[in-house]
């Protein structure tokens, strides 16, 4: 499998397997599980989703920072991918948190729909 490297082309392959929506409902499952109040609707625009995941984990950054890292311990996120980040910035930090965990999820639904 190779990941999408831009949000535009995870979201496309998504669509292209009718597996967005599984993609939003496996979002709402790990931040339920990480006791993130967060529920995104399953008809969610791709934009509107990228948009309200950036301003979560933003915000999670910023004040709640035991819980952005049990969120990415639950969906899995890996450690070196995000310690390889540039942090100087926060607001480009969340953007690339947020399409790393796009990422990852977009993985387990993929490899349940395929498996």
């Amino acid at each position: 499998m190779n990941l999408p490297t831009t949000f535009e082309d995870l979201i496309a392959e998504a669509n292209q397997f009718n597996l967005y929506k599984k993609l939003v409902l496996q979002l709402n499952k790990d931040f339920l599980l990480a006791n993130v109040d967060l529920g995104f609707h399953e008809a969610i625009l791709p934009t509107s989703l990228k948009l309200l995941l950036h301003e979560t984990v933003y915000k999670l950054i910023q004040e709640k920072f035991a819980e952005y890292l049990n969120l990415l311990y639950i969906i899995d996120v890996s450690e070196n991918q995000v310690k390889a980040l540039d942090g100087s910035d926060m607001l480009k930090l969340s953007e690339d948190v947020s399409f790393l965990i796009l990422k990852r999820e977009w993985q387990k639904v993929w490899f349940r729909s395929t498996y």
